[in-house]
């Protein structure tokens, strides 16, 4: 973390005078007398590298060297409003941004050194931070003599830009700017600050979070016990919202043990076994998004049909660290220091919580130990608020393993029925893809009801409605089907609270649809990705399939039948997808063994073949796919969130289990540049495609066909059984 990164120095800052109007190129970066560039980006790094390619952007396009650009992120203060860092778009839409904000203050140098130099703009360029004259190269002038001033250009959207052909800094390795910190034990994190005067609080809550809050009143409250203990400052009660305010951070967790409170249930947790049946019988209501040709009529004349269900659990985000804020609200202002995805939206949430007007409430963003999507961090940054609003002065709260895994939201299990009708020829006639969810996006979003404290406080934030989205995402498909019906069933109860998960609902779509096409193949006696290939008309899309299968040395063969061996099985399996299907391509293989006594399976191998357009650093974008891929067998082989009809019982590292060190498997990945293409994102696509590749490599190797995500063993071995029964 830079000097000018750090909380004290940059709450020094003229914030006032910050032009944060993200239509200027003021808003987006400064060059001061030295010729130091400093970047202000609205979105923010979540482990992701975008802090180092938005560098490289700048970089490159204003001819500076890479470590003469600075980057500040997330303050509502300084930074300009670019919306939620999500959904991989921060390079394919930020990127430009920051590319045309570069590319017009180049310009303006130009500009200012043809009046300095006498020179026409047509001789001069910009090079490691000197404006230079091409035909005299001695003569030259420092961007920091030329700079000094606003610059007062709006972004026009036509400042040339530098041809990629050009390109030094961009689709180069660079050295991730925010890892020194983190791998010496600096000031990194949000769980790294400290702030003169601080205390630490604790929420006390039930382990379980509803679409409601806690889904619980308190019917019975004693602090008497904890309000004496060493260091405690002061026991907080607003409502059904209680928390423990001490000196130091485990007197405030042995206070917390001290407080007496009995819940009263409003209502019980249905049964998590039957919540994928009876989710077909609370839909609030139903969503054609694709129909093209006679799905029905193609059905009833198809020569065979094939019809396949799948199941996916309610899955946590776990990240390493649990969620953890500072606040530090005063009756007419608030500064809170926070891992949110979205310091605007979160500020717009916050400010009616807190009975402040948003200007007066400032949010600076600290990276998180991970998210993924929407974690615990927006609810911790209420809860901190709320905490040092009672006692006026800085509060520091973290939950705890427990809090985090019973209070973050989750994201929501869904149900994916597939049916295909294939005709005389072997070809696929007919498509046909229905999905049962809830909603995927609950963030606040300047709805103060959607914070887990905004809903317990007396009284409650109004109660906004609920907006469904998210689910949806990759249920299309990008093969050329000739008839295709694409149907959401808009779940509108969910038994724990759904929200953004990597990818939200592109995994399990992306699940469905390519473990179906392995399902048609194998009944046609067709090559997976022979098939893939027959419906697929886009050749950026055949280009990764192509360099995925090559580069795993993929080779046509038909499925392993079950034998008995004391060794054990082998398998491989293939998926592919567009993400969003407009944005990265990606191709997968996977590799597993199975232990046929037990149906443990381990990922051996996975080989990646990636198309996000223009590269801006190979190294994160190869970092971000590993990633992916590492998360993606997670959650595929072994994720499951539990409960029972009153709490979330997999509160800890024992009862939620995630893939461990040991398990990793060897990643290949295939890098397609384009250079002249746009740039996507790589934060999300990748994960799309990794369960079903597993679930294909483990019928593969076994014969046996998995339907319902994690693929425990328990799970593996059942479906063996199964399939040996019926040979």
């Amino acid at each position: 973390m830079t000097e000018k990164q750090k909380p004290g120095n940059q709450a020094e800052q003229r914030v006032q005078s910050r032009n944060r109007d993200a239509k200027t190129v003021d808003a987006f970066l400064e060059i001061d007398a030295g010729g130091q560039v400093t970047i202000y980006s609205g979105k923010v790094e979540l482990g992701t590298g975008i802090a180092t390619a938005l560098t490289q952007i700048v970089a490159e396009e204003l001819g500076v060297p890479f470590d003469r650009v600075t980057v500040i992120m997330g303050d509502t203060a300084l930074t300009p409003d670019q919306g939620t860092t999500a959904g991989s778009k921060t390079i394919q839409r930020a990127g430009s941004q920051f590319r045309q904000a570069a590319a017009e203050a180049r310009q303006w140098l130009l500009n200012r050194a043809s009046e300095r130099l006498e020179l026409s703009i047509d001789d001069l360029r910009i090079e490691v931070g000197f404006v230079r004259a091409a035909s005299e190269p001695s003569l030259s002038v420092p961007i920091g003599d030329l700079a000094g001033e606003p610059f007062r250009r709006e972004l026009s959207g036509n400042a040339v830009t530098a041809l990629p052909s050009a390109y030094t800094v961009v689709g180069q390795p660079a050295p991730r700017v925010d890892l020194l910190a983190k791998v010496t034990g600096g000031d990194a994190f949000v769980q790294d600050v400290r702030l003169d005067g601080m205390l630490h609080g604790r929420v006390i809550r039930p382990y379980r979070r509803t679409m409601d809050g806690i889904g619980a009143t308190i019917a019975q409250f004693d602090d008497r016990t904890a309000r004496q203990m060493p260091g405690v400052v002061d026991i907080v009660r607003n409502g059904s919202f209680i928390g423990v305010v001490a000196e130091r951070e485990e007197q405030a967790i042995r206070a917390v043990e001290a407080v007496t409170v009995t819940w009263k249930d409003r209502a019980a947790l249905p049964d998590q076994h039957g919540w994928h049946d009876r989710m077909r019988e609370l839909v609030d209501h139903d969503q054609e998004i694709v129909h093209h040709g006679d799905v029905d009529r193609a059905l009833r004349a198809a020569a065979k049909t094939l019809s396949a269900t799948y199941r996916f659990p309610y899955q946590a985000h776990a990240s390493m660290g649990p969620s953890c804020a500072v606040a530090d609200v005063r009756a007419d202002r608030a500064t809170i220091y926070t891992s949110t995805q979205g310091v605007y939206a979160l500020r717009t949430s916050l400010a009616p919580l807190l009975g402040l007007d948003e200007e007066r409430v400032r949010l600076i963003f600290r990276e998180g130990a991970g998210c993924y999507g929407h974690n615990g961090s927006d609810d911790v940054a209420a809860d901190a608020a709320l905490l040092s609003r009672a006692v006026g002065r800085p509060v520091r709260v973290q939950w705890m393993r427990r809090d985090e895994f019973a209070w973050e939201p989750k994201g929501p299990g869904m149900l994916i029925e597939m049916q295909a009708g294939i005709d005389g020829a072997g070809d696929i006639v007919a498509w046909e893809h229905d999905t049962w969810t809830p909603t995927h996006v609950t963030r606040p979003n300047g709805q103060a009801d959607k914070l887990l404290a905004g809903q317990q406080v007396d009284p409650p934030m109004p109660v906004t409605p609920i907006r469904y989205g998210g689910g949806d995402r990759n249920a299309p498909t990008t093969y050329t089907f000739p008839s295709e019906r694409v149907t959401m069933h808009w779940v509108g109860a969910s038994p724990l609270r759904p929200s953004a998960f990597r990818s939200l609902g592109g995994m399990h779509n992306t699940t469905a649809n390519e473990m179906f096409v392995d399902e048609v193949a194998v009944a046609n006696g067709v090559d997976p990705v022979e098939l893939r290939l027959r419906y697929q008309s886009d050749p950026r899309a055949v280009d990764v399939i192509r360099a995925a299968a090559d580069a795993a040395g993929w080779e046509p063969g038909s499925p392993a039948s079950l034998h008995d061996t004391a060794g054990p099985l082998t398998g491989r399996g293939f998926a592919f997808v567009r993400y969003e299907t407009e944005f990265t391509y990606v191709a997968t293989v996977a590799e597993v063994e199975i232990d046929p006594a037990s149906g443990e399976v381990r990922v051996t191998r996975v080989v990646v073949g990636h198309d996000c357009g223009l590269i801006i650093n190979p190294d994160g974008v190869k970092n971000q796919v590993e990633g992916n891929v590492i998360q993606g067998i997670s959650r595929a082989l072994k994720e499951e969130v539990t409960w029972d009809d009153h709490a979330v019982t997999s509160l800890t590292w024992e009862s939620y289990h995630i893939l461990k060190f040991p398990e990793a498997p060897a990643i290949d990945i295939v890098l397609i540049d384009r250079p002249e293409e746009p740039a996507f994102g790589a934060g999300e696509p990748a994960i799309c495609t990794v369960a079903a590749a597993i679930g294909n490599a483990i019928f593969h190797a076994t014969g046996a066909r998995l339907r319902t995500v994690p693929f425990t063993p328990e799970r593996v071995r059942e479906a063996m059984d199964a399939a040996q029964d019926m040979m």
